[in-house]
């Protein structure tokens, strides 16, 4: 009886074990099913369901440049071009082996230029297309076990030989297409050849499939419709430099975007700009079904700039300067350049600019040089006197009636300074400016250094004399010369400022024969001088307007105004006796620009008329050393017209011209410039009709 009941009491326990373990079991499978369904549902759910996006961005027309009469100047030319997309998810490795494979099927459909592929390029392509044993072959003989990676690449880069690299045209032509695939960065197309024909992009669209990250878009190039016309002020653009890119990314630039790297082109870049055009492709495959949609948000062009400068006036000019520089006086000149500025004085506007240089040591040259207006610099002469006489009256050692002996000075050491020829006798601020004479600009100098002139005296006060120095620049400045002219470019130069201490350096200073300025800094002076003492920022740009579409221009965004840089301490009635002073130097019988109102010795009447009846002017010589001997003069002209009502000043400069020659060129050209701009205000024609020339971009600004 009692071995009975201990064989029921032993089935229930088995059996409790059996529930214990299927409870277990069903308890594991629960936890393991809120996991996958709680904890990895969503990833489970993106491997059931999985969208692809992919965006394009496309490059928008920069905006068109007009000049003040509505002509335009700086356009866009539409074009296509090839680009390549680096993908992120390759090893580095395998994609270079795409790489190279599909700049050699590229090379069989486009034609590339090979001038830029550098012997960098052809060794990294070597590396890159040479088995592994054949590149450490170059590193026998050489200790690498304390070398890195990048070391042991660099140095079997420097071990590759000529033999190694001495490449056929068609393998260059792979380097130029892989290089610029290699310079881009993931995820961002990079150009690998613009203006792409016709039958290029055909054969480069039907094989699109086999060449992934190869994509044809739409693009632009700048077209300038007058030719080389005012072309290096409009400026250029580029892909972005190395030393700016997380500025411009900052922006939201990408990359491998072209932007203005120079003059009106960079200066006005933010606003020049295009809006890209943003394409969003989207695929999304839910189990068997796949589906796919296009979102485009539309671009638009950059905003219109509408130019200070008159075109048919800047063809004029640049044709003026050319024809005289070519001339007969040409053999005289140095360097065989001129340069000239023509500024509205009331409002700061830039009418027309231009520059010449045929430098017989460069005969390959472009031989425009109108930025030479705003960064060439050159001791002008006489021409700077105006400022010299209002300095002079504004401290106090000169008045309207302070009569000077003109005569020979002699100096300590022997120097002797005198005007041209024996001297001029008694002469006040008037005869001063309308003869030009040096001995008068020398006592202001003189005595603002408290020096009392005698003969051979030595100046013994060398704080007075630093002092003079000081308050010269001072005043100079307030005119604009050494001082930086406030122009909308990035950067102009300011002249250069000789060093104290020499006393017939300070004389020289008040003659334009020791510091330098630049062509725009003397119009900035002149316009100074004609606008009663306010002295205008000079400007290229007058407006910025939104895109014209449909051939109407578009709404204004931006008007600029024009803005006083400074009001000159001279007072205003000191500066209209100067004035008095500078139209005698044009209407006086012995005013040495008076040939321009003649028209003799070689130069030709200013031909006057009812809106433009007269002009003040300046005339300038400095002594120079040109050929390594002091035998060269700078020939300058500065002015005004009309000398009561000024609408325009100019400056023409003209540097080393050789003594030998005596004919004055500055005024030669100056008359012909005034003639075709009173010509041109009474019957506008418009700029001549030129052929367009087109952009060579910049796709690699780092390499020299």
């Amino acid at each position: 009886m009692g071995k009975k009941n201990k064989k029921r009491k032993h089935v229930p326990v088995r059996l409790n074990v059996l529930f214990l373990i299927v409870f277990l079991l069903f308890s594991a499978l629960i936890l393991r099913l809120g996991v996958v369904q709680i904890v990895q549902g969503e990833e489970y759910e993106k491997e059931l369901t999985q969208t692809a996006n992919q965006t394009a961005r496309i490059d928008a027309p920069r905006g068109v440049m007009y000049d003040k009469y509505g002509h335009t100047v700086v356009d866009n030319e539409m074009e296509l071009s090839i680009t390549y997309t680096n993908p992120s998810e390759q090893s580095s490795t395998d994609k270079t082996k795409e790489m190279l494979r599909i700049a050699n099927e590229l090379v069989t459909m486009i034609d590339v230029e090979t001038e830029k592929v550098t012997e960098r390029d052809k060794k990294d392509y070597w590396y890159e297309t040479t088995p592994e044993e054949d590149r450490q072959k170059l590193l026998d003989g050489i200790d690498t076990s304390d070398m890195s990676g990048a070391e042991q690449y660099q140095t079997i880069i420097d071990q590759i030989g000529d033999e190694q690299i001495n490449y056929n045209e068609d393998d260059l032509k792979v380097i130029a297409i892989y290089r610029e695939m290699i310079r881009g960065y993931a995820g961002s197309p990079q150009r690998i050849k613009r203006a792409v024909t016709e039958n290029e992009a055909h054969k480069v669209s039907e094989h699109l499939d086999k060449m992934p990250g190869v994509d044809i878009l739409r693009d632009s190039r700048r077209s300038y419709t007058y030719g080389d016309t005012f072309r290096s002020i409009l400026g250029n653009t580029s892909t972005i430099q190395a030393e700016k890119i997380d500025a411009y990314l900052a922006k939201g630039y990408d990359r491998s975007d072209l932007v203005g790297n120079s003059y009106l082109e960079a200066q006005y870049e933010d606003l020049l700009r295009g809006q890209k055009a943003e394409i969003n492709r989207s695929t999304t495959r839910s189990g068997s079904v796949t589906e796919n949609t296009v979102d485009e948000k539309l671009g638009s062009r950059g905003n219109d700039l509408v130019l200070t400068i008159d075109m048919e006036m800047q063809q004029k000019l640049e044709e003026t300067l050319e024809t005289a520089v070519k001339s007969s006086f040409g053999a005289y000149l140095k360097n065989r350049e001129a340069y000239a500025i023509m500024m509205n004085p009331q409002t700061g506007e830039i009418i027309s600019m231009a520059g010449y240089n045929d430098d017989p040591a460069r005969p390959d040259a472009v031989k425009v040089n109108d930025t030479g207006v705003l960064n060439n610099q050159f001791e002008m002469g006489s021409s700077v006197k105006a400022a010299s006489v209002l300095t002079g009256f504004h401290t106090g050692v000169m008045s309207p009636n302070t009569v000077i002996q003109d005569k020979r000075l002699e100096l300590p050491g022997g120097i002797e300074k005198s005007s041209v020829g024996p001297g001029m006798g008694p002469v006040t601020y008037l005869s001063a400016l309308e003869r030009s004479s040096n001995v008068y600009m020398f006592y202001i100098a003189m005595r603002m250094a408290n020096y009392e002139y005698a003969p051979k005296k030595s100046f013994s006060n060398l704080t007075d004399l630093n002092n003079a120095y000081d308050e010269a620049r001072y005043y100079f400045g307030q005119f604009g010369l050494g001082a930086s002219p406030g122009i909308d470019l990035p950067s102009v130069a300011t002249g250069y400022e000789g060093k104290n201490g020499d006393p017939g350096n300070l004389l020289d200073l008040f003659i334009g024969q020791y510091d330098t300025y630049t062509p725009l800094q003397m119009v900035q002076y002149i316009s100074t001088i004609a606008n009663d003492g306010a002295r205008m920022r000079p400007h290229l740009v007058s407006e910025i307007r939104e895109p014209s579409t449909n051939g109407e221009e578009g709404s204004i965004v931006t008007q600029i105004t024009p803005e006083v840089l400074n009001q000159v301490d001279m007072s205003k009635e000191d500066i209209q006796l100067v004035k008095n002073g500078l139209r005698r130097v044009v209407y006086g019988e012995r005013g040495t620009a008076a040939r321009m109102r003649k028209g003799s010795d070689g130069v030709e009447k200013v031909n006057f008329n009812e809106q433009f009846p007269d002009m003040a002017a300046k005339t300038g010589t400095a002594q120079v050393s040109i050929y390594s001997t002091n035998d060269g003069n700078n020939q300058t002209l500065v002015g005004y017209m009309p000398a009561d009502n000024p609408q325009v000043a100019f400056t023409v400069v003209v540097p080393g011209i050789s003594k030998t020659y005596k004919p004055n060129v500055a005024q030669q050209i100056g008359s012909k410039m005034l003639n075709a701009y009173i010509d041109i205000d009474e019957n506008r024609e418009g700029p001549e009709d030129v052929e367009t020339v087109l952009e060579d971009v910049d796709t690699d600004p780092e390499v020299e």
